[in-house]
């Protein structure tokens, strides 16, 4: 049987305090969001979850991906294909992209399931990462968040899939047409009646039908909602009480699009046990409900769910939110720039977003970007490949650069000398204004460089690991 057997998650670092957007000038709200920096995407997010999601697995080779999203930064072209190469998975994997609805998690997970049922695959990673964007100073902006979410679907993995039922509604409640940056809704009203409640029931009605289980025989209910109060009201009538809830993460995440109901789900697993039932409702042009049981809880690896909740970053102010979605309103003229070639990307891909350095088969030495020659023993040609993305490194040098244009100054930038030896220069991800020391740990992750030209363009980051205890430990001065 096909199950879920590990999740990994990725949540942005930064967090917009929810009073900034219409009250600024008064002191920062506790109820906050999750927004992804100017250097991520949904594709970025996507990497850092699956990793996450990988790290804790069993060893084992993917035989496929699939890419959950409603913003990918592209129509046509697939994210899925892009993640496969930063996870430095081989060309044999299968990818494949889903979109167009908020149920499109749900749909990836399904056809995972049944691929692996049907032995047409062994392992295959389902992601979902979204960024939507609402109207500046809207009520929605308020209830949108980023995240992305990774779930490994495998032979025998711990959470099996019991019973599920999915139904199609027709009708505008929230979408978003070709080329348009942010998101357009109906009125409130209308999209709760008439579209989620009413989906989402007929979807539980036709679930029971399908032999789904009673309430009380279930231990959480992680089902989607448009805001707090909707998804409490819509639970008491489907026969649940307020502690099978799943919390919806409303003033912490935000509702973060085709991942909510996934992460939700990794909220549960955090707490169940062996023989616990749980049942997922996805929304959207429809509902999807799905009854799932642990088999075992000793067999389920989980993400770094309260880590990243505990991580966040506030932002500085609600302009600084506006430049990371590119909302601001700007005089200065725009300089259209066609960036890198799609021959020059094509050729350096291995480096840039497979972070492959080289070592020499001679005398072991490793360097990155790749080279003929070797600069130690100076043989030529005889280099094996290297992934360094999941290498443990420190900061050799650093600079703060505060002229260089960004939405949060300054960049920093350095020299980080890899476990193993190669030492490659990066910007630095996530930098919250710490003290920097020489020395200090770093993990590489995956981020966008810049979008020039409608071709996106993507590189690794270090971010800083565990800086307080390091400058607890050492006591010399920075050098910059």
């Amino acid at each position: 049987m096909s199950g879920i057997s590990a999740i990994g998650i990725h949540i942005p670092r930064l967090r917009l305090p929810l009073s900034m957007i219409n009250a600024p000038d008064k002191e920062s709200s506790v109820a906050e969001k999750a927004v992804a920096g100017f250097d991520e995407d949904v594709i970025t997010m996507a990497v850092s979850a699956a990793r996450d999601c990988l790290r804790n697995a069993a060893a084992g080779p993917v035989d496929a991906i699939y890419m959950a999203s409603t913003t990918s930064p592209f129509v046509e072209k697939s994210a899925a294909a892009i993640v496969a190469k930063a996870l430095n998975h081989t060309e044999n994997v299968f990818t494949a992209d889903f979109g167009g609805s908020l149920r499109s998690s749900a749909n990836a997970l399904r056809a995972a399931m049944d691929a692996v049922a049907a032995g047409s695959a062994t392992r295959v990673l389902v992601v979902a990462s979204d960024m939507r964007t609402a109207e500046p100073y809207s009520a929605q902006e308020q209830q949108l968040g980023d995240a992305a979410v990774a779930l490994l679907v495998e032979v025998n993995g711990a959470l099996r899939l019991e019973a599920d039922a999915a139904i199609n509604r027709q009708l505008y409640d929230v979408w978003r047409e070709d080329g348009a940056t942010t998101l357009r809704n109906w009125e409130d009203r209308f999209i709760v009646k008439h579209g989620y409640q009413e989906g989402v029931l007929a979807a539980m009605q036709a679930l029971a039908g399908q032999g789904g289980p009673a309430a009380e025989s279930v231990r959480y209910l992680a089902c989607y909602a448009p805001d707090l109060r909707s998804g409490r009201s819509l639970a008491r009538q489907l026969g649940f009480v307020p502690e099978q809830l799943v919390s919806s993460l409303f003033g912490r995440i935000g509702n973060c699009g085709v991942a909510m109901v996934p992460l939700m789900l990794a909220q549960a697993m955090q707490d169940m046990k062996s023989g616990d039932r749980l049942i997922t409702v996805s929304y959207g042009d429809g509902a999807h409900a799905m009854s799932w049981r642990l088999e075992d809880s000793d067999q389920f690896s989980h993400g770094s769910l309260s880590a990243q909740l505990g991580a966040g970053i506030r932002m500085r102010s609600y302009r600084q939110y506006l430049q990371c979605r590119g909302l601001e309103v700007t005089s200065a003229p725009v300089n259209p720039v066609d960036g890198i070639s799609a021959t020059t990307s094509y050729r350096e891909q291995d480096a840039d977003i497979a972070f492959l350095g080289v070592r020499c088969l001679e005398c072991g030495t490793e360097q990155f970007p790749a080279a003929r020659l070797c600069y130690r023993c100076h043989q030529r040609d005889n280099f094996e490949a290297v992934a360094l993305a999941s290498r443990s490194a420190r900061i050799a040098s650093y600079t703060r650069d505060y002229f260089f244009p960004s939405p949060v100054p300054p960049v920093v930038a350095g020299m980080c000398e890899v476990e193993g030896g190669a030492r490659v220069y990066v910007q630095m991800a996530d930098y919250n204004d710490e003290e920097l020391l020489t020395g200090m740990p770093v993990e590489f992750v995956f981020r966008r460089i810049h979008a020039a030209g409608g071709k996106p363009a993507y590189f690794w980051k270090s971010r800083l690991l565990q800086s307080a205890d390091y400058l607890e430990e050492n006591t010399e001065r920075p050098m910059e």
